[in-house]
């Protein structure tokens, strides 16, 4: 494995626009990852890449360095490195899965769900998607989604229970529903039950004495966005009929090359266009090429987001899904916006070289590798980015906040806070002064937007059914046209476990949009005394309050049936909703 086919135009460093430095990473002539870095991204590359491969932090994280990131980072970081091994490690639980396969498929098992949240869900998410396989993911506890996912033939159906310690309340209230399901349908619910989660976890107690099918214990040194080559996320994969073996066989290709102490390691490279801006581009738009890897960004949002959305500081990831063209962030010429362009691999390494010499590109970073080997790019270039933003990419201090103000709501079952005013049964809320002189939807939307600073951003986290109301993500693109600034829209909880970190611990420059609703139907959650619409509408008031208490501005807007819906859609510009 050799990392000295670096190419870089020269003086690019020093240059203005236009300078591009090109890393690729291969053996012989088959390049296993390129990263191309232009504009401000390249001269990120040029202030800081001779430091980082100075100061060895690529072989230091491989070795498992717990100092990189500072003293306060040290007792968290020492059991967080385990994994720059996993390619490896992960292994051992190859001939377990393929026969626990094998026993499922002779049983006519073949209906895989998983119930996990974070890097227990995303990771196998972009996993199985790429690879064309079917996997129910379900991170969600919208009544209606939850039910969907029961709605299918139980009798065919393994539920893939996903939780480091298993007090994950979404995870364990979607355990509870299927084990009930199970039971009820006449079946033998643990045969029906796989748990991946960390050793001497009060999960992996529970599930042993309940006799469950099959527990996996994961690597318990490697945080949940940093588990996509874990049992977390092999287990479910596997199962759903990836060939995991080949995911691990393209991490291992490039792992050596990704430790190296060099300029030209391409984790450096991209380490540095991230974190290494001046000034810190820290928006970044996330825009899928071609790439042939699906659902990518979405894994990279939480790994980017969660790690460095803290101390006022972060990067925030914007997944864009344009249609055609770009997105509406690039149209502009900001100063706080790289665009992070994931494409495919050339065929020559030359040919990349040659076309970002002629395109002349902005400010810009561009990947293309196989989906395992990004995988462990996208983890060093995020550590090694932490370092250069001085923070601990390790730790979450800010995610367990709004999991308390939601735990608070359901135990103490307050009355709901009243709305400021409804319109067209659409329920408005705010924090105070937002709405002051508002009584319209659209008022409050233009009162919301007018809190937007020059480099601000809009986060829209919309508490409902995703898989039926996927359309509703198109209003990203027409609000960031509207707005002119960088646009993330999340699914809750799902983004909670995500962007949810950055929202409250990193800079205070962003406006907050939420979107809830009224289930067709609740569901109960088996043993417990909440059912799934008060455990959502708790989360959604949970964060909102937790947001409040952080100086945030946020609109909280409540749908009270399918036609609000459609009206609110339409308000804020979904494809084909009218308002």
């Amino acid at each position: 494995m050799s990392t000295d086919q670096t190419r870089s135009e020269p003086g690019a460093a020093d240059a203005g626009e236009g300078g591009w430095v090109l890393s690729w990473a291969g053996e012989g002539d088959e390049a296993l990852l390129e990263v191309t870095a232009a504009g401000a991204a390249a001269r990120a590359v040029a202030a800081h890449a001779a430091t980082i491969a100075g100061d060895r932090v690529p072989s230091r994280i491989a070795a498992h360095d717990a100092t990189l990131w500072g003293p306060e980072a040290e007792s968290e970081s020492a059991i967080r490195l385990g994994w720059t091994d996993l390619h490896t490690t992960t292994r051992a639980i190859l001939p377990e899965l393929e026969a626990l396969r094998a026993g499922l498929s002779a049983e006519g098992i073949d209906r895989v769900v998983l119930a996990g949240m974070g890097g227990s869900s995303l990771a196998p998410e972009v996993i199985t998607q790429t690879a064309g396989v079917p996997l129910v993911v379900l991170d969600s506890t919208d009544p209606d989604q939850v039910r969907t996912a029961l709605s299918g033939d139980l009798a065919r159906t393994v539920i893939v229970v996903s939780s480091k310690s298993g007090g994950t309340v979404e995870t364990d209230s979607q355990r509870r529903v299927f084990e009930a399901a199970f039971t009820a349908a006449g079946l033998d619910a643990t045969r029906h039950i796989v748990v991946v989660t960390d050793p001497g976890s009060p999960l992996e107690k529970a599930s042993r004495e309940a006799g469950y099918r099959a527990v996996f214990l994961a690597d318990p040194n490697v945080g949940g966005r940093f588990s996509a080559l874990s049992a977390f996320g092999i287990v479910p994969s596997a199962l759903a009929g990836v060939d995991v073996g080949e995911l691990l066989d393209e991490a291992a290709a490039v792992a050596e090359m990704l430790a190296e102490d060099a300029e030209s390691n391409p984790a450096v490279v991209l380490g540095a266009a991230l974190g290494g801006t001046s000034p810190l581009r820290d928006k970044l738009v996330i825009v899928d090429e071609g790439s042939g890897i699906v659902g990518l960004g979405d894994w990279a949002e939480q790994l980017i987001a969660e790690s460095t959305g803290k101390n006022g500081t972060g990067l925030l990831p914007v997944v864009t899904r344009s249609p055609a063209g770009a997105p509406p962030e690039l149209a502009s010429s900001a100063d706080d916006v790289l665009a992070v362009r994931l494409v495919a691999m050339a065929d020559d390494p030359d040919d990349d070289a040659d076309s970002a010499e002629a395109v002349a590109p902005g400010d810009e970073v561009t990947i293309a590798g196989p989906l395992g080997a990004q995988l462990l790019l996208w983890e060093y270039a995020t550590a090694i980015a932490g370092r250069l933003l001085g923070i601990n990419p390790f730790d979450q201090p800010d995610v367990e906040s709004a999991k308390l103000a939601a735990r608070g709501l359901l135990d103490a079952t307050p009355e709901p806070e009243p709305a400021a005013f409804t319109d067209a049964g659409i329920e408005v809320r705010a924090t105070p002064g937002l709405l002051d002189g508002v009584s319209t939807v659209d008022g409050a939307l233009e009162a919301l937007l007018g809190t937007l600073g020059e480099r601000g951003y809009l986060a829209v986290m919309a508490y409902l059914d995703r898989e039926a109301n996927t359309d509703l993500a198109s209003v990203r693109d027409s609000l960031a046209a509207r707005t002119g600034r960088p646009v993330t829209f999340g699914w809750g909880p799902r983004f909670l476990h995500s962007t949810g970190q950055l929202h409250k611990g990193g800079a205070p420059i962003g406006v907050y949009l939420q979107i809830t609703g009224e289930a067709a139907e609740d569901l109960d959650v088996p043993d417990r005394p909440f059912t799934f619409g008060r455990l959502i509408a708790a989360q959604a008031a949970g964060d909102a309050t937790v947001l409040a208490d952080h100086g945030r501005p946020v609109l909280r807007l409540h749908v009270t049936d399918p036609a609000a819906l459609s009206r609110l859609a339409g308000l804020l510009g979904a494809d084909g909703a009218t308002a």
